[in-house]
């Protein structure tokens, strides 16, 4: 007997935990229900994908979007039209907006925020602070809550846990994997002097240099064994970090960025200037291929986009005082893809690092692959497609890419979140239907209190 299904992609090659395989798939409310032949199966809407290789729904686990605060730089809105422009269909928003997100009201505000205007599906991470760690517990668990984020330098206010006995009590309290950008904020201050009066944003990995980020990180595996508390070190620069976090992959997961895995100092900053700058910084060509190789020998577990967009009138500011960070969501596939065409990574390797992978470190219920019972998030792709990276084409307020000019085989030509066609040939579709993530340990927490 025939199905009915509000959703038909036919024709395409689907990326599964089983490997390529040609089939049809069949969505209905939100979910997948069937997978083969669905030829005389009936659609409300039907999408062919002939020609078109069908990915798991991309995750971006690191937005920065600006909201509340600074929405001149991003917001909810166009941060995630930006993402689903790019073929995400899942992203994970950062705490340090302003006022920070610290507290269940500043929480609570911004799942009000996105509510109808988000394109993508959300989760908001909960920033640790000095005042909050004993409260850390209760705001993990709440619905729509990545989990808790915290910056052991490179922050400021009461975002920034640089001391040891905040950082323990950090990971002492609660049970989630803990996201941590790992700078060490003596070091950091220690090093300052370096740059006051030299406009030149190539110094910036010289004051950031590599023991600020290894001193930071090989305390916070040390803390991490001390109260078995599961973490996920953010944006990885160095080749030491990377082989330090390869001896203690049973408690800490991996992440590095497109900008970390395709940039390269000194080159980068004499073409792009402070517009190259972002916290940790872009290092020298050694470094990069240690990241590469951390792709290759599966230390690292996940790629994010540390999407974190200033304006370029900020960015014009004289070094030191322009801030650090780049738009990146709309490009994280388009660039991956582009590596992809250069033999750099397997199809295979790209969705377990972009689905798949954040999928498993956070915990997401239904999402991060193609399998029966799973969100029916699709990111179909062109794999022979070759365009060329434009600034004109961001939807980020920022107005700007660090990719600008650069041209890549391979590009996301329509993006489905549960279902529904929010993106096709580089045009939204319908409005925004985003709604809060669910995550495997806070249902079965909500489960449990029934």
């Amino acid at each position: 007997m025939a199905e009915t299904f509000d959703l038909i992609v036919k024709n395409g090659e689907c990326v599964t935990p089983a490997g390529r395989q040609s089939f049809d798939l069949g969505i209905r409310d939100g979910r997948i229900i069937g997978m083969g032949d669905l030829s005389e199966d009936k659609a409300a809407e039907t999408f062919d994908a002939k020609g078109l290789t069908v990915l798991p729904g991309v995750i971006d686990s690191q937005v920065h979007f600006r909201e509340p605060g600074l929405e001149h730089k991003e917001d909810l809105e166009s941060g995630t039209r930006a993402a689903i422009l790019g073929g995400v269909t899942c992203v994970f928003e950062m705490p340090n907006t302003n006022p920070s997100t610290t507290t269940i009201e500043a929480f609570n505000d911004k799942l009000r925020r996105a509510e109808g205007r988000t394109w993508t599906d959300h989760a908001f991470f909960i920033g640790a602070s000095p005042d909050n760690v004993e409260n850390l517990g209760f705001l993990e668990k709440q619905p729509g809550c990545a989990g808790v984020k915290i910056f052991m330098g490179s922050s400021t206010g009461s975002l920034l846990v640089d001391d040891e006995e905040a950082l323990k009590l950090a990971l002492e309290n609660g049970h989630r994997r803990v996201a941590v950008h790992c700078e060490d904020e003596e070091r950091l201050k220690e090093r300052r002097s370096l740059i006051e009066g030299i406009n030149d944003p190539a110094m910036h990995p010289v004051w950031r240099d590599e023991k600020t980020a290894l001193r930071a990180t090989h305390k916070l595996i040390r803390y991490a064994r001390t109260t078995g508390r599961r973490v996920h070190v953010l944006h990885v620069t160095t080749a030491e970090e990377m082989k330090f976090l390869s001896l203690h992959k049973e408690i800490a997961t991996v992440e590095v960025t497109p900008q970390h895995l395709t940039l390269a100092a000194p080159s980068c900053y004499m073409e792009l200037g402070s517009r190259a700058q972002m916290n940790p910084p872009v290092r020298v060509e050694r470094h990069r291929e240690a990241l590469w190789r951390g792709v290759a020998t599966g230390i690292v577990d996940v790629v994010g986009s540390d999407h974190a967009p200033h304006t370029l009138e900020e960015k014009a500011k004289p070094y030191p005082n322009s801030p650090s960070g780049m738009p990146g969501v709309q490009t994280l596939l388009p660039v991956l893809l582009g590596h992809l065409s250069t033999g750099r990574l397997s199809l295979e390797r790209l969705v377990d690092l972009t689905s798949a992978g954040p999928a498993r470190i956070y915990g997401i219920a239904g999402k991060g692959r193609i399998a029966l019972g799973y969100d029916g998030d699709l990111t179909l792709v062109d794999l022979e497609a070759t365009r060329r990276i434009s600034d004109s084409d961001m939807a980020t307020k920022s107005g700007w890419t660090p990719f600008h000019d650069m041209e890549v085989k391979g590009w996301p030509v329509a993006t489905i979140v549960r279902g529904q066609i929010v993106m096709r040939d580089g045009q939204t579709v319908g409005d925004p239907i985003g709604q809060p993530v669910r995550f495997q340990e806070t249902l079965a927490g909500a489960q449990a209190r029934l």
